[in-house]
């Protein structure tokens, strides 16, 4: 994983102006730009190469999930429009990932391409997981995650900064991709969280930002300070 600085700016913005004029603001300070549902389905995919053009990769969050040959096609579609990674659901199996890792591949003209897969959110805890019928520990589960995603191909593993040491352990060949990363204390859905500076310590490789920077006051001003801290 190639990156200037391992920040990944989240731009869940409500506009595709808005989040290209965002990405133009932070530039300089980040190695690359994330693009979630809201903007995947209001401007639509094409708000991928707007971005793109800014002049860093696109992680294109899509978080497929569904039956292999949509998932293939979906993620092929979205490599055409110029996404570097794409996230797809571990928990759709291993014929869903592999074909979401031959779908990017094929849609991206020989670029460099790769399936990042979601393990748990890190707006779940304990308590949401047991409500829907996970009976085995938040470790374990990530564990067992990250092992298949690696077997099917995946570049990396997107996990939260407190399952960041399992998936080193689980799935040592991945990259680990970590969001709910904040300089400080905040009050959001955030359930599982670090701070910059801990969660590089512990293996993470992109560090997914989004609120601390995009809701700042002087947004480039606080991307700044970030970079800074992780030197």
């Amino acid at each position: 994983m190639d990156l200037m600085t391992p920040i990944a700016v989240g731009l869940d913005m409500k506009t595709g102006d808005e989040a290209v004029a965002m990405a133009e603001s932070v530039f300089e300070f980040v190695g690359a730009f994330k693009v979630g549902l809201g903007l995947l389905h209001g401007p639509g995919p094409e708000i991928i190469g707007r971005i793109g053009n800014v002049g860093r990769p696109v992680f294109a969050d899509a978080k497929l999930h569904d039956i292999p040959s949509q998932v293939e096609r979906a993620a092929y579609r979205l490599g055409r429009h110029g996404a570097r990674w794409v996230t797809a659901h571990i928990s759709g199996g291993r014929e869903m990932l592999e074909a979401a890792v031959a779908g990017l591949a094929s849609g991206s003209d020989g670029r460099p391409t790769g399936i990042l897969g979601v393990s748990v959110l890190t707006s779940l805890d304990a308590g949401n997981l047991a409500e829907i019928g996970v009976d085995v520990s938040t470790n374990d589960l990530v564990a067992h995650m990250a092992s298949l995603a690696e077997s099917t191909g995946c570049e990396g593993v997107v996990c939260s900064p407190r399952e960041l040491s399992i998936v080193r352990r689980a799935a040592p060949g991945v990259a680990r991709v970590t969001p709910g990363i904040r300089p400080s204390e905040m009050d959001d859905d955030q359930a599982r969280t670090a701070t910059p500076v801990q969660a590089l310590a512990d293996g993470a490789d992109m560090l997914v930002i989004g609120r601390p920077i995009t809701a700042a006051a002087d947004p480039r001003a606080a991307a700044e300070a970030i970079a800074a801290s992780i030197g």
